[in-house]
């Protein structure tokens, strides 16, 4: 599903150069369930938002279901990523006077074409999450655990084959966050490929293959034998 090889990204300021990814080559399987792990300034969402089309490397290759992005034309990777790629934050980015059921059908408005039945599958998606009942409410009037239930709504709106969630239970509880991740191995089971950037253990190790970054190479990968389904690697 995912194949990117020799991936580097520096950045420049003031003729300062800052290599963040030192050459990154990984394969994520359709239907795989990966974490990536790192402390802060390892290059996990930098590598993330490469994956995701929201940033180009310096240097390297990426592959998005068999297609050579860095080929395409400059609006194609855009139509790409929103038809294929759903992502969840650590921070919502919801609006926050905006009910949810706006907050999820806001995907559709930078879509080609404004589906006929998008009330009904806003709906449907928000039900898919366990908020069937807070349709109406606005973004504010939600706790954090709901809120982020709202935002993986509307990644999964579109019904993308990829969902990226970088530190997704970053800001939850312990109660929040278990559930959260009930979702996300649910979804997984349901045969979307999920990437999880993480700092923390215990999330990562809901995922079938975990990766671990350290100055911006990766320096361990390796399947997780206390998941369902580890040995399809």
């Amino acid at each position: 599903m995912i194949k990117i090889k020799n991936i580097e990204k520096t950045y420049i300021k003031a003729s300062v150069l800052t290599p963040v990814l030192c050459g990154i080559t990984l394969s994520i399987q359709r239907g795989e369930y990966v974490a990536i792990m790192g402390t802060s300034g390892t290059g996990k969402s930098t590598l993330m938002n490469i994956i995701g089309c929201l940033d180009k490397p310096t240097s390297g290759q990426l592959e998005l279901d068999g297609i050579d992005v860095y080929k395409l034309d400059d609006d194609t990777p855009s139509s790409l990523r929103n038809n294929k790629i759903g992502f969840v934050f650590q921070q919502f980015f919801l609006l926050e006077r905006t009910t949810a059921l706006d907050n999820v059908l806001l995907p559709f408005i930078y879509a080609d074409k404004y589906p006929a039945d998008a009330i009904q599958r806003a709906k449907k998606t928000l039900a898919n999450v366990g908020l069937e009942d807070r349709t109406e409410y606005l973004a504010n009037e939600l706790s954090g655990g709901q809120q982020q239930r709202v935002a993986i709504a509307r990644a999964l709106i579109n019904d993308p084959d990829v969902i990226l969630a970088d530190e997704p239970t970053g800001n939850l509880d312990s109660t929040s966050t278990a559930e959260i991740l009930e979702i996300f191995n649910r979804l997984n089971k349901e045969g979307r490929t999920i990437v999880v950037v993480t700092h923390d253990r215990a999330v990562a190790e809901h995922a079938q293959r975990i990766l671990e970054l350290k100055d911006g190479l990766i320096t361990e990968n390796g399947t997780n034998p206390n998941t369902e389904n580890s040995d399809i690697h």
